[in-house]
Formats: C-alpha cells, sequence, structure tokens
C-alpha cells in the first residue's frame, strides 16, 4: 500500500493513517516525523532542517524534496507507505513524481478527504492537545475536557491558537488555494479517489479500504 492523504486541518488525516498503517502494516510518514528524524539522525539535511528550524522559517523544498527522497528509498518504506503533509505545492507534487520515477514507484494513490468547512472548524474547536506530549484528543469523542489530565500521561490539555474560529477559517481559505493545483495535477494522473470524511470514524476506514484495496 502506498497512499498520500490529502485534506485541511482537522479532516481526520492522522486518525485514518495511523488505523490504516496497523491494518495494513506499512509506516505512517507525517512531514514531521520525517524532520525531527532527519534532525536526530544528524543527517547533512537534518542540520540544515534544524539550522532554519531554529530561526522560525519554514524549511525550503530543496531540504524537504531531500529528506523525503532519503525516507522513500529507505528500507522502512520498501513495503509501502502513507505520506501525510507533503507535497503541499505543485513544485513539490511534481519533485515526488520524479521521486517516484527513480524508486519505480508507479502504484500508489491519492486520498482526497471530503469535509464540509463548518464540519472542521466544530472538530476543531472540540480539539485539545496534550503539553507533556503533543497527543491530540477531541472533546466530543474522547471524554476529556480542557480541564482534564492527558489521559495518556496525566499532562495538561489545552487548545492551540490556530485551532480557533477565525484562524482555521484562514488556514481553509490557503489550504484551498495551494493545493487545488496538486489535486488537479493528481487527478490528471489518474491516481486520485475522493473520500466523505463526515462520517464516523470506523465508517471512513472502510471507505478508504474499498477505494485504495478493491
Amino acid at each position: 500500500m502506498r497512499l498520500l492523504l490529502f485534506g485541511p486541518p482537522g479532516v481526520g488525516k492522522g486518525t485514518q493513517a495511523k488505523l490504516l498503517s496497523e491494518e495494513h502494516g506499512v509506516p505512517h510518514i507525517s512531514t514531521g516525523d520525517m524532520l525531527r528524524a532527519a534532525v536526530t539522525a544528524n543527517t547533512e539535511l537534518g542540520r540544515k532542517a534544524k539550522a532554519i528550524m531554529e530561526t522560525g522559517h519554514l524549511v525550503p523544498d530543496d531540504v524537504m524534496i531531500g529528506i523525503v527522497r532519503q525516507v522513500l528509498s529507505s528500507p522502512v518504506a520498501a513495503q509501502g507507505f502513507i505520506l501525510d503533509g507533503f507535497p503541499r505545492t505543485l513544485a513539490q507534487a511534481k519533485a515526488l513524481s520524479a521521486i517516484f520515477d527513480e524508486l519505480k514507484i508507479s502504484d500508489y494513490k491519492v486520498v482526497n478527504f471530503d469535509v464540509d468547512d463548518d464540519e472542521i472548524i466544530r472538530r476543531l474547536a472540540n480539539r485539545v492537545m496534550c503539553r507533556n506530549d503533543g497527543k491530540i484528543f477531541n472533546m466530543e469523542t474522547d471524554g476529556v475536557t480542557i480541564d482534564s489530565p492527558c489521559p495518556e500521561c496525566g499532562g495538561t490539555l489545552f487548545q492551540r491558537d490556530d485551532d480557533r474560529e477565525e484562524t482555521v477559517r484562514n488556514r481553509l481559505a490557503i489550504y484551498q488555494n495551494t493545493t487545488a493545483p496538486v489535486i488537479n495535477y493528481y487527478k490528471a494522473c489518474g491516481v486520485v479517489v475522493n473520500v466523505d470524511g463526515m462520517g464516523p470514524i470506523d465508517v471512513v476506514n472502510r471507505e478508504i479500504n474499498a477505494l485504495v484495496t478493491g
């Protein structure tokens, strides 16, 4: 299984990626995970990324693409992968296609999550994060409140500023503007499957499995 997950913030990509990873025995590879691993391994690209991130700037395409190439060509991704958070721009998508050509990868799908903007805002308004371990919980579905201890480690829960409604609407607009060309690029490649992300987690999971393995 080789999947690229697309969808705006709050759509449930991380949740579905975790489920699919467990079900199919392939790694869930997120942009953040790749960067942290490269920094921890102290690779040349990791050192570059660390220096840039410490200044508060975004990691440029050439460094990010180099890290993606290293991860996808490593043994951990040999039997498949679920890529989450990359590519974000058309330039990155074209660079990823070149990496796939190098690695002779052709059997991949792009899973595009469709969720109503108001539903995303509602979901994010109920999202809290643990200050200790960064785990994310939903106040509606996970039985926690902003005043609850973290169910995993007992840490303090809080709501991120970028999960507030005005910020979320701005993030959604940015996502649509930058990602629409990427989705159109992959549609032209014939690899996009659209998934209704409005349903319960298990229903969405079954739909993804049916579309990508059927």
